[in-house]
Order: C-alpha cells, then sequence, then structure tokens
C-alpha cells in the first residue's frame, strides 16, 4: 500500500525495482552493526523475514521517535525470526555518531544501513533526488527475498510500529497457511477468510 504520495512520489515509485510479488533488489553497502562498520547484503539474511524502515536523516526530528519505537519493538520482533534494517542516506559514521550522541538512538540493536550514494533508496522508490533524501518506506520481505508488502509515507507523517508488526503477523500467518487470507484489522486468533463460491456477495 502507498499512501500519501504526490505526483513527484509516483514518478519515484514507477522507476523503482521493488515490486509485490517479485525478488527485492539486493544490496550491499556499510552498516552500523553491534558498534562495528560492515559491509551487508540484503541476501545474507535468506530465511528471515525482513523489514527494511527507511528514513529521511539522523539528527533529525520525526525519525528518532520512529527509530526509538522501533528499537522498542525489536526483541518481540526478532522472536518473529524478523530482522530489521533501517535505511537512510547518511554514512555509517554519522550513523555512528548519532548513536554515541542520542539516547533514544543509543538503544539500537539492529543494523543501520548507510545509503550515501542513494542507490538502494532509489531501487525502492524512495529517493527525493533535488534534497538527497529518502522518504519514510517501510517494506516487508519473506524469508524466500520476495516483497510482500509496503507503505511509503511523505516525510511529515509517522509511522506506527504496532501497525507494521501487525502486517508482519498478517504476511507470516498467510505464509504458513495457504488458501487462506486475513481480512480488515486481523490480528492473530482473529477469523481468517478462506476464498471460494461460496462467500460471494454474503460478506
Amino acid at each position: 500500500m502507498k499512501e500519501c504520495c504526490d505526483n513527484n512520489e509516483n514518478e519515484l515509485w514507477n522507476v523503482s525495482k521493488a515490486k509485490i510479488g517479485s525478488p527485492a533488489p539486493d544490496f550491499k553497502n556499510d552498516a552500523l552493526v553491534d558498534g562495528q562498520i560492515q559491509k551487508i547484503s540484503l541476501s545474507q539474511y535468506k530465511g528471515k523475514w525482513v523489514v527494511l524502515f527507511f528514513y529521511p536523516a539522523d539528527f533529525t526530528f520525526i525519525c528518532p521517535t520512529e527509530l526509538g519505537d522501533m528499537a522498542d519493538n525489536y526483541a518481540k520482533l526478532k522472536e518473529m525470526n524478523t530482522e530489521v534494517i533501517s535505511v537512510s542516506t547518511d554514512t555509517a559514521f554519522v550513523h555512528q555518531a548519532w548513536k554515541n550522541s542520542t539516547p533514544t538512538i543509543s538503544k539500537i540493536e539492529f543494523p543501520m544501513l548507510a545509503d550515501p550514494t542513494g542507490s538502494v533508496c532509489r531501487d525502492y522508490g524512495t529517493m527525493i533526488e533535488e534534497e538527497g533524501l529518502s522518504l519514510r518506506g517501510s517494506f516487508i520481505i519473506d524469508p524466500d527475498g520476495i516483497l510482500k508488502a509496503f507503505e511509503i509515507h511523505d516525510n511529515s507523517i509517522g509511522r506506527s510500529s504496532a501497525e507494521l508488526i501487525r502486517k508482519i503477523q498478517a504476511a507470516q500467518y498467510v505464509n504458513a497457511n495457504g488458501g487462506e487470507v486475513c481480512p480488515v484489522n486481523w490480528t492473530p486468533g482473529k477469523d481468517t477468510l478462506k476464498p471460494g463460491l461460496d462467500l460471494v456477495g454474503k460478506l
């Protein structure tokens, strides 16, 4: 689902390589991981669910609230076999400086990817060329590397980790229970649907 977009953002999405139901674009970039700068790739996380969490920039305003919320939910996401990778156009050295100087960011344990050339942002359709910054984008990728869901926000609109987790739970349920689908506002334990002629006109 792509939200809160204008014509310029539509144009960005049209040239992206990320498509629902297709392999998510791979990358190999520097990242801040466990206090060290190292190269990571999307492909190394095969077998796990992955959330790519794009945001505009370090040392900003909405971004630390979002990343702090993700940090608070990281243990739960790991229990769900899900890795989080945050992405901005800052360098890994700037990520390190931000983490060293900001209490909210110091909580982060997930990898913080550096995309100073904007190549990853372009592949996923989040790059704002005239600003050199990313839009707020969340991409859910399954253990086979297939893109299952995404949302892209205007940078003035913060995201909800609770809703992101709900979407991952729904995607994981459908993945494990072929033939069933999750209706509106589905959460674990609620009824699902099994599409068929018997449901036509009755919902």
